[in-house]
Formats: structure tokens, C-alpha cells, sequence
């Protein structure tokens, strides 16, 4: 299953079709999520106490997962979920991934993006003041 608990995701198939929320249930077995504010059921609650009101209660239903779609949250679009393996204190993790590139699993997007901005930037080499100066006189000399 392709959807997480607290992603959002956009309902893509159904009476709900385009309505966006967050994942607040998920059933691996069946292959259903519950949405916050989608397919809401109405359930007709009896009183079961002499004071208590009886009442009618609205809830969430579950739904397919196939008919909701995750939301990436650095491009903001829909998109279908690519497994990539990400370098994690010296171990190889499979990450879900966005078509433009950013990870979706939240455990691991600041993990991710660290050891991406290593890998860009080389550590800066560290000269002392008076070296740093030494060298630019040295240079004007030349020139």
C-alpha cells in the first residue's frame, strides 16, 4: 500500500471526486484508508440511558485506496508513488519518492535532504586570517 497514515492525498474516483484531506485510518488487509471529510456516513445513535438524547452522528467511511491519489508536498500535485532506496546512516532505506524528486515518507525527507546537501557542497577548507591575507597580497603581486 502506497498511502501512509497523516499523508494527504486528493480522492481521485467516487462521489467524493476532488475533495483533498488527510489520512486518519488506515486497513493494509482489506486495502482501505479512511479521509478526513470524505465519505461522510450518517449513523443513527439510540439512547441506551434514560438521560442520555439519542442523535445522529456523522463519521468517516472507509474508501479504496486505488481511488485516492497522494499529494506531494513540495510540488503540490497528485502523483503515483515511486519506491527509491535512500542512503540512511550508512544503510540502504526504500523511501516513497515523487516524480519531481522529493521524498514522501517524513521520517526520512530531513535525513534525505542532509545527506543530499553533503553530497553537494564540499566541507570548506579553513585558513586563518593572516594566511587568507598573505595569499591575496601574493596574487596582487602577480597580476
Amino acid at each position: 500500500m502506497n498511502v501512509k497514515l497523516n499523508d494527504n492525498v486528493v480522492v481521485i474516483a467516487g462521489k467524493d471526486k476532488g475533495k483533498t484531506g488527510k489520512v486518519v485510518n488506515t486497513s493494509p488487509k482489506s486495502g482501505r484508508v479512511t479521509v478526513q471529510g470524505v465519505n461522510l456516513q450518517k449513523k443513527h445513535q439510540k439512547a441506551r440511558k434514560a438521560n442520555a438524547v439519542s442523535q445522529i452522528i456523522e463519521r468517516e467511511g472507509a474508501i479504496d485506496v486505488s481511488n485516492v491519489m497522494v499529494i506531494c508536498d513540495k510540488c503540490g500535485k497528485a502523483t503515483r508513488v515511486k519506491h527509491s532506496f535512500v542512503e540512511v546512516d550508512g544503510k540502504m532505506k526504500k523511501v516513497r519518492v515523487c516524480k519531481c524528486g522529493a521524498v514522501l515518507d517524513k521520517t526520512y525527507k530531513k535525513q534525505a535532504k542532509a545527506a543530499a546537501k553533503t553530497a553537494e557542497e564540499a566541507p570548506k577548507k579553513r585558513t586563518r586570517k593572516r594566511t587568507a591575507k598573505a595569499e591575496a597580497a601574493a596574487e596582487e603581486k602577480k597580476d
